[in-house]
């Protein structure tokens, strides 16, 4: 599975952005998708999970409320909605998909195939 993520830019806090991951040379419908963020000198966090194969959707304590994961089977295409934004909301956004579904996948060592990474600058 490849994953091509876009969306991302330069936003004002307090702004919106929408990303994107488009999913080919798999079975999209089969796979939980995540996205998560890394920042510059930290390590790799969760922002989201989408409900599907028996695992709920779930969403970091720090975005909740003001990101939402949603997806597309038909276009094999998982978006995230970012509202809100803040400065600490920078960061190199990915998306992931797992074949396991069944709980919650937040590790990122659920998760299988990695998009490149789009980066998400919200200036204060």
């Amino acid at each position: 599975v490849q994953l091509q993520a876009s969306g991302g830019g330069l936003v004002q806090a307090g702004g919106s952005l929408g990303l994107s991951c488009a999913a080919s040379g798999g079975t999209f419908s089969t796979y939980v998708m995540g996205w998560f963020r890394q920042a510059p000198g930290k390590e790799r966090e969760f922002v989201a999970t989408d409900s599907w194969s028996g695992a709920p959707t779930f969403y970091a304590n720090s975005v909740k409320g003001r990101f939402t994961i949603s997806r597309d089977n038909a276009k094999a295409t998982v978006y995230l909605q970012m509202n809100s934004l803040k400065p600490e909301d920078t960061a190199v956004y990915f998306c992931a998909a797992t074949p396991y579904g069944g709980r919650v996948r937040s590790n990122p060592h659920d998760y299988t195939y990695w998009g490149q990474g789009t980066l998400v600058t919200v200036s204060s």
